[in-house]
């Protein structure tokens, strides 16, 4: 197909950026044009702007989100590139998640000052983080750890450590990669004890709904097994009301036809945890992941807010 000039929406954090770059680059290769045929638009969000709260006080995964919505809807943009971890459960009417690009390593990855890992640090260590869930895992791992709010890009993060501001934090593999600083994580943290928030790793596009020529573009780059994953990932964060107001995390895996899931959700201090899986073939996905969490609120009378 003849592809047109297209606007790509996004952030405008380094790892935003790259994002970015590397879905324009596959693009431009599936369609046999210069990577300069598609526009890249940079949006300032409001998560970018407030750096002294964590999302859940000042609203959520929206924060991220919001103005690039707003874009798309006023055909200022074609579509948009996010980290699919930023997307709310929830997206205005006028937008669809097209799809994802293929996943990179999900895991989390530890950075600690000196090189130290994070089972070495000494009692009472502080860990740097804005997650809810990061912060409840690290409390769960070693309970004499403190966490202390950290904001900010990858860059920002990681001269705290050096400074030491803070005695490490954690950071997802696939960021360090796409940004070539993978070289910088002390230790890559193991599922058992570090499971993921839904959606880590995978690079997610939105566009308009009826968008058709832009749903044709973007086919070529999109990967269904990412989007099986990812589609039983956010089903149990929407059956949760994962808002960012609760540590939730949740992984899936998919061999062949065959896709397994784990899920949890903490509580905030990492004292308790409620963990729930399920398996069966990708087109149940969704079902599978919001099963879990049915499992998970069938455990806790109080819902999900009683973790708080």
């Amino acid at each position: 197909m003849s592809i047109p000039p297209l606007k790509i929406g996004t952030r405008g954090s380094p790892l935003a950026l790259a994002q970015t770059k590397e879905a324009r680059a596959l693009l431009a290769q599936a369609h046999g044009v210069p990577p300069e045929h598609f526009e890249i638009v940079v949006i300032r969000t409001s998560g970018d702007i407030i750096q002294d709260r964590v999302l859940s006080e000042a609203g959520g995964k929206g924060l991220f989100t919001r103005e690039l919505d707003l874009a798309l809807i006023a055909g200022e943009i074609d579509f948009a590139v996010h980290s699919s971890k930023d997307l709310p459960t929830e997206l205005p009417s006028e937008i669809v998640i097209a799809g994802y690009l293929p996943r990179e390593d999900a895991r989390d990855a530890f950075i600690g000052r000196g090189g130290a890992k994070l089972g070495e640090l000494p009692a009472g260590a502080v860990i740097g983080t804005a997650s809810l869930r990061r912060a409840a895992q690290v409390k769960r791992f070693r309970a004499d750890f403190k966490t202390v709010l950290l904001r900010g890009n990858v860059e920002t993060r990681l001269a705290k450590v050096e400074s030491g501001a803070v005695d490490g934090t954690l950071l997802a593999l696939a960021g360090l990669r796409r940004l070539g600083l993978a070289a910088r994580a002390t230790e890559i943290l193991p599922l058992e004890a570090f499971l993921p928030a839904a959606g880590q790793g995978a690079v997610g596009v939105t566009c308009r709904g009826g968008d058709r020529t832009v749903f044709a573009a973007l086919a070529p780059i999109l990967d269904a097994a990412t989007f099986a994953a990812l589609s039983a990932e956010r089903a149990f964060l929407t059956a949760l009301d994962g808002s960012c107001r609760t540590p939730i995390a949740g992984l899936a895996v998919l061999e062949g036809d065959a896709l397994s899931f784990r899920g949890e959700a903490l509580q905030a201090d990492g004292g308790s945890t409620y963990a729930a899986s399920g398996a069966g073939p990708a087109a149940k996905a969704a079902s599978i992941g919001a099963e879990a969490a049915r499992e998970i609120l069938k455990a806790l009378p109080g819902g999900v807010a009683s973790l708080s």
